[in-house]
């Protein structure tokens, strides 16, 4: 990925998900990320993925913990989606298919990385 100025490089055409399921998926995968962080791997701009969090806690999503520097995110799972084609399908049942599973996770600790969901 190319990066001008700290902005990623942005992704040309359409994908299957939006920018906040995204960054919700990077936030249960490490509930410790920082925003720089997210916005690498989600291909967005810190601005944008502060703008997701506000989003997010703001409909009751997500909430944060400040601890010292960092903060530490909390996911309501039971909270469900938004669009009335999604009625009773949950954030839980959304992650499940878009967060890492342990095996994914120790092949990252060998060095092997992929790209936000």
């Amino acid at each position: 990925m190319v990066e001008v100025h700290g902005v990623p490089e942005p992704h040309n055409g359409w994908t299957f998900l939006t920018n906040h399921a995204r960054v919700l998926a990077s936030i249960a995968d490490n509930h410790n990320a920082r925003v720089r962080d997210i916005a690498v791997r989600c291909r967005l701009t810190e601005r944008a993925v502060q703008k997701i969090i506000a989003d997010l806690e703001q409909t009751g999503y997500l909430s944060h913990t400040r601890i010292g520097r960092s903060n530490r995110y909390r996911i309501d799972p039971g909270q469900v989606l938004r669009h009335p084609a999604e009625a009773g399908l949950t954030v839980a049942a959304l992650l499940s298919f878009l967060v890492r599973d342990e095996d994914e996770r120790e092949a990252l600790a060998d060095g092997h990385d992929r790209p936000c969901p």
